[in-house]
């Protein structure tokens, strides 16, 4: 059998005055809509059929009989002052909310991992009801949000307990946002580049990274562009590789130019022959001072030989491991991929490398400087930064 509907108790008194809403015609309609929905519900109609009969939704029925029950016919029939609702949301509900944040949708039938906050507040209005908190059943998206944040509770995100982190991960993190805190005395108030001073050590700051593995793509039949029949650009989904490069990049902070250099491999002989391109860019006696984590074939054995015919020329400032996100040329990388090599088709390797130059080309045309701004509130610009030579290994 199904559930029969529960009904509420009015007096003589309250159903009198409610019949007197409902026929007035001088009132707003919503008021002989809540006056209507309690008459309904105290004859034992369902809350899906007074939905029906006053041609609202069954949450709005819900609410109307809620504001009821906390607070009589009164309540239920208008907005407290100032306000479209009374929309006070008690302890246990918070509560209620909270405990269902705080497991698995997984656990609860769903196949996602974690919550979004589409998804939790439509379990909580789904549920709410059959918990016993009827109010909780119209909940928005934005109250759920409020709640969590006041809790700080946040189930759409992972972190992460057990990591290989660097056991030196603060200090190197410390000197890297160095570099960046004393380039930024290097910059007027409008973001103008200062001269340096003619008894002042000239060192040229270059943020690094390498991006190998692009692989060079090309379509089976031509793209179809946009025309009055389609609004994109329409593709046939086979393609052919053609095979993969490495891009080894940097961005000078003091200029904003970016210096490319792509290659078939990704080894020592290439890092080396980068550094070479540095070194004949600047001015000799000048210092060139690299941001870049610590791959392998930056410090490695061949690497070292080099920077010995080079003595005094280049510092490195490492980042930490897990911390590439401190290297400002990472932002670069993700410009190009957005940019350049999203969907990029090539019909030969050589066409990629040659676009890829031709990108470097257009951003150097009107380059931008970039900045570092987070937790440099917090560094000591007289510090002393911290620098490798990369000296050569003594054999043992």
């Amino acid at each position: 059998m199904g559930k029969t509907a529960s009904t509420i108790n009015l007096s003589e008194k309250d159903r009198t005055y409610l019949e007197t809403q409902v026929r007035s015609r001088t009132i707003q309609a919503q008021t002989v809509c809540r006056a209507r929905i309690l008459l309904l519900r105290a004859e034992g109609i369902s809350i899906n059929e007074i939905a029906d009969k006053v041609g609202i939704n069954r949450c709005s029925v819900m609410l109307c009989l809620n504001k009821y029950k906390e607070g009589g016919v009164e309540n239920a029939l208008f907005d407290a002052p100032g306000r479209g609702r009374n929309a006070e949301i008690t302890d246990d509900e918070k509560a209620w909310i909270i405990n269902i944040a705080c497991q698995k949708p997984v656990d609860l039938g769903y196949s996602a991992e974690v919550w979004t906050r589409s998804l939790l507040t439509k379990h909580i209005n789904k549920f709410a009801e059959e918990a016993g908190y009827i109010r909780l059943a119209t909940i928005s998206q934005s109250k759920v949000r409020t709640i969590l944040n006041e809790h700080d509770i946040k189930p759409n995100r992972i972190t992460y307990y057990c990591e290989n982190r660097d056991p030196d991960f603060d200090e190197k993190m410390h000197n890297v946002l160095l570099v960046y805190k004393q380039l930024s005395f290097q910059f007027d108030k409008d973001g103008n580049l200062l001269p340096f001073e003619d008894d002042s050590e000239v060192v040229h700051v270059i943020s690094y990274d390498e991006k190998p593995g692009i692989q060079a793509i090309a379509t089976t039949s031509e793209d179809l562009l946009p025309d009055k029949d389609h609004s994109t650009i329409s593709r046939d989904y086979e393609y052919k590789r053609l095979g993969t490069i490495s891009l080894l990049a940097g961005i000078d902070l003091q200029t904003g130019e970016a210096i490319p250099l792509v290659r078939d491999t990704h080894n020592s002989k290439d890092y080396i022959d980068f550094l070479k391109i540095l070194d004949n860019k600047y001015p000799k006696g000048d210092k060139i001072r690299l941001v870049l984590d610590n791959l392998k074939v930056h410090t490695s054995d061949e690497t070292r030989k080099y920077l010995a015919t080079v003595p005094g020329r280049f510092e490195f400032v490492f980042t930490p491991k897990h911390g590439s996100w401190l290297n400002l040329v990472e932002g670069f990388f993700s410009k190009l991929t957005r940019q350049s090599l999203k969907g990029i088709r090539v019909k030969t390797k050589e066409e990629l490398v040659e676009r890829i130059y031709k990108y470097f080309d257009e951003v150097n045309e009107s380059p931008v400087v970039y900045h570092w701004k987070y937790k440099l509130d917090k560094i000591d610009p007289s510090e002393e930064i911290i620098v490798d030579t990369l000296p050569v290994k003594k054999s043992s």
